[in-house]
């Protein structure tokens, strides 16, 4: 079994979803959320951010590939597609990172053509140096640097996901 260390703790995660969770609610007034959630990595995130949102906030979740193996295509795949109707509605895109950009460059395409009221992107984690795609990001939880990691959503192999901090391996 690899060995992870921790880059974000438990406490840090906590206190970052309090504060997102009071910036959004400060941009929307009382107004309904639609939280896209990006499968699976994405998942953790939304759920305890929304669970700090006073706002109704309403679930749907999209699925995209970009990668064969630990390689990235390149290219966008829709995997699984959103089920609710997203015409006039509040959106915030929720993604666990954002690296190149190029999935949620696709991901704001995709859902403009649906006609919603807004559309925001929210991620907990942001890599700008490895950016290929410059994107508007309205919300971030932490810029890290080229690490890879895991943890709080986030997997190496299917592996990892429910630990309760951001941590590297190795």
């Amino acid at each position: 079994m690899e060995k992870v260390s921790i880059l974000i703790n438990e406490a840090k995660i906590e206190n970052r979803l309090d504060e997102l969770a009071r910036e959004i609610m400060k941009d929307y007034k009382e107004e309904d959320i639609v939280f896209i959630g990006v499968l699976k990595g994405a998942a953790t995130f939304m759920v305890e951010l929304a669970k700090r949102i006073k706002n109704n906030v309403e679930f749907e979740f999209i699925q995209v590939e970009s990668y064969e193996g630990d390689k990235s295509t390149g290219k966008i795949k829709l995997t699984q597609d959103l089920i609710g109707k997203l015409e006039g509605k509040n959106i915030i895109i929720v993604e666990d990172i954002i690296d190149t950009g190029r999935t949620l460059e696709y991901l704001k395409e995709y859902i403009k053509k649906l006609n919603p009221k807004s559309t925001k992107i929210c991620t907990l984690l942001s890599k700008p140096s490895r950016r290929i795609v410059e994107l508007d990001v309205d919300y971030i939880g932490f810029s890290i640097p080229d690490e890879f990691v895991v943890g709080f959503g986030m997997d190496y192999n299917q592996r990892y996901r429910n630990l309760p901090y951001v941590g590297k391996i190795g």
